[in-house]
């Protein structure tokens, strides 16, 4: 048994009263099956009515709430929710449908200065905010495992290691834009906020322990107070397989046929994949067909399709062939910041030399803390400082650095000793 589960066994499920007596954990060691909430499945909320009772009851709940979303990733356009589950003691739990009721901001006011605990919260919060939801202070569950040193930090992982709970994980690839929502899915839903509070509970002893819980609470605060991150420059170059795209010629072929099928996506309310794959966009870009009998001839774009979608994609093909010179796009501008490290040793051999230190120290330290690198300091801010390092790299002003690049203070506390000693070792 690890210290974690030793801590969760103390803690025995005091906060929401969940799970079996002593005497109803299996003999055999196993984890226990959570078939069904302890309350039985909500309906699900979808009228004015209904929201406003829950948002009442939430209101009057006590302590942190649990709060979980699901969206429709691969199949509608967009990264919104269709289902919010919630969990506080003395309201139960809630299953809210944001079509049917599309701004929650009311019940964020409600629950504005609670606690909201989530699971892997930046996957969560983009579309929460979407819909009037925004946390002021969260327990993330996932970094809490990540911070306390578990291997697997999966919700059902963690649920099993830590409470020794098997949850059912069978429905989360499902089209939750699907209505009505089968009742199983809606039981699976409710199960994901069901032990929430008990899994923060157990992981926040298990991080006091360990002496890492304030290290827990400035990366929270981070994430609660991060702004909406901007739109992606140019998302067409994101397309799988733009490597093998050379030619500007080509590439013009990719943003015709990416800003085409962005288009019917969004028009369609489906994911931009169902519609045209990127694997064909790049074998139409590499081809460049002249004609519709060229396009048809390429995989992506066989028989199945027909002549008035083949007839859209050759037009976006045709453009990117009209296109004079000047308006090609250019090959991928370097992102601002240093060079890829394999370039390093190329470009400046001390840098190189730097970087190879100062990664040494960060890997030998967080095996050490028995947690991820890129928690202890991300990668990136690693080579930023070695790639341009202040001067002179005395403790002060690296700290400084990093700092100006996020880091938080427990990382600049444990980090800049170590980039100090890197930097001075190779100066």
């Amino acid at each position: 048994m690890t210290d974690a589960q030793e801590t969760a066994a103390d803690a025995a499920l005091r906060t929401t009263g969940g799970g079996p007596p002593d005497d109803d954990v299996p003999a055999n060691g196993l984890p226990t099956p959570l078939l069904a909430p302890r309350e039985g499945v909500p309906p699900v909320v979808e009228t004015a009515d209904a929201l406003a009772e829950v948002i009442a009851a939430f209101a009057a709940g006590t302590g942190p709430v649990a709060v979980d979303a699901e969206r429709a990733s691969g199949y509608r356009y967009g990264q919104r929710a269709y289902l919010v589950q919630l969990r506080r003691a003395g309201a139960g739990t809630a299953l809210i449908d944001p079509v049917g009721c599309p701004d929650l901001s009311g019940l964020g006011e409600a629950l504005a200065g609670t606690e909201w605990i989530l699971h892997a919260a930046t996957q969560d919060l983009p579309c929460l905010r979407d819909i009037g939801m925004r946390p002021t202070s969260l327990f993330d569950t996932e970094l809490a495992g990540r911070l306390a040193g578990f291997p697997r930090v999966g919700l059902g992982a963690m649920v099993e290691s830590v409470l020794g709970y098997a949850l059912e994980k069978g429905h989360s690839a499902v089209d939750w834009s699907t209505r009505p929502l089968p009742e199983p899915w809606l039981r699976y839903a409710a199960l994901d906020v069901e032990l929430l509070v008990d899994l923060r509970d157990a992981l926040e002893a298990e991080l006091d322990r360990q002496g890492k819980l304030e290290w827990a609470r400035q990366e929270f605060d981070a994430i609660a107070a991060a702004p909406p991150a901007p739109p992606r420059k140019d998302p067409w170059r994101r397309t799988s397989g733009m490597h093998k795209v050379r030619r500007r010629r080509q590439m013009a072929v990719v943003r015709e046929l990416w800003t085409a099928r962005d288009r019917v996506a969004q028009r369609r309310d489906v994911s931009p994949g169902k519609v045209l794959s990127d694997a064909a966009i790049v074998e139409a870009a590499l081809a460049v067909p002249v004609n519709l009998a060229a396009l048809t001839a390429l995989t992506g774009f066989g028989h199945r399709m027909g002549r008035r979608q083949l007839e859209q994609w050759q037009a976006a093909v045709d453009r990117a062939r009209a296109l004079p010179e000047n308006e090609l796009p250019q090959p991928g501008q370097q992102p601002a910041g240093p060079p890829p490290p394999r370039a390093w040793a190329d470009k400046d051999p001390v840098a190189a030399a730097r970087l190879s230190a100062a990664r040494a120290a960060v890997s030998a330290l967080a095996e050490e803390l028995n947690l991820p690198q890129e928690n202890l300091i991300t990668p990136d801010t690693v080579r930023r400082v070695c790639w341009e390092p202040p001067s002179p790299a005395d403790p002060d002003r690296v700290a400084a650095a990093l700092t100006g690049h996020g880091a938080r203070p427990w990382q600049v506390e444990l980090v800049t000793p170590l980039l100090v000693k890197a930097l001075a070792a190779t100066a």
